[in-house]
């Protein structure tokens, strides 16, 4: 009996001094003690996406409210932010660059991505980011010339993570007609483009396409999305349809930390989503 108890003292002893994570099952288990063990050293960080629909809220067709979108992203915390339906210095929206002036309110980053003139000034989507950025660029994307389609693009950026590593993050919105043509010339551009990125990438926004569809199809054969059963995020009152979707590539590099759908039903047509990925 005494040298059983010297045995668990000695075991004791190496758990105190040399305790770590990769040894604690059978050092803890010996002794009948019950150890903590250290959570890996994982980097979390939040995305959103928001159609913010140039700060018009639906049930106030002549107001913009900058002010509830800031809310919105604010009362979220999230690291990075792709944002749809930009408007800078247009007639209905006023002076002013739309993303510039939420980046401002919240401390962050932000690269605007135009895809076209519009009333005056220029519409578009968004990246905002507490994290630096870099490599700014903005991606056309194609439509079929018979459609007469709206011209799309993809904003890219760089992101330089805490952690010493980067991404390429994305921030599109996809044609918003009945057809399905122009969405599916769009998304195999999305695809070609990052076909040919080394970095890890996401890309997040506004799809115009529920899954299911071809066009989500084609993007799960290259990414990963951030939910499966998705919630729906449009119409704001009853939402019936999820078409505002995250994902990212390369599968081994991310872990799916969590995925919800804000219930903002006032700011915008679109209610944003949320998801938390930790590098692996």
């Amino acid at each position: 009996m005494k040298s059983i108890t010297l045995i668990r003292v000695v075991v004791y002893l190496m758990t105190t001094f040399f305790y770590s994570p990769n040894n604690a099952d059978f050092f803890c288990s010996y002794i009948e003690k019950e150890c903590p063990v250290e959570e890996e050293n994982q980097l979390k960080f939040k995305i959103m996406a928001y159609n913010i629909h140039h700060a018009n809220p639906p049930s106030k067709p002549n107001t913009i409210d900058i002010g509830a979108i800031v809310k919105t992203i604010e009362s979220q915390d999230p690291d990075i932010v792709a944002l749809q339906e930009i408007d800078v210095n247009t007639s209905r929206s006023g002076e002013g660059n739309q993303a510039e002036m939420i980046a401002e309110k919240l401390g962050m980053n932000v690269f605007f991505g135009k895809a076209i003139d519009y009333d005056g000034g220029e519409y578009g989507v968004a990246v905002l980011s507490k994290y630096p950025i870099s490599e700014q660029r903005v991606h056309s994307l194609p439509s079929a010339q018979e459609t007469n389609g709206e011209p799309r693009v993809l904003a890219t950026v760089k992101i330089a993570l805490p952690n010493g590593t980067y991404l390429r993050f994305g921030s599109t919105h996809l044609d918003a007609q009945r057809a399905d043509t122009n969405r599916l010339l769009q998304m195999e551009e999305i695809i070609n483009i990052a076909s040919e990125e080394n970095l890890p990438m996401i890309v997040a926004g506004d799809f115009n396409a529920p899954p299911y569809t071809e066009i989500i199809n084609i993007l799960d054969k290259h990414f990963t999305r951030t939910c499966t059963n998705c919630e729906p995020t449009i119409p704001v009152n009853n939402p019936i349809k999820a078409i505002d979707f995250i994902a990212f590539k390369p599968k081994e590099i991310f872990s799916i930390d969590s995925h919800k759908v804000i219930k903002e039903t006032y700011a915008s047509d679109h209610l944003p989503i949320v998801t938390v990925l930790k590098i692996n």
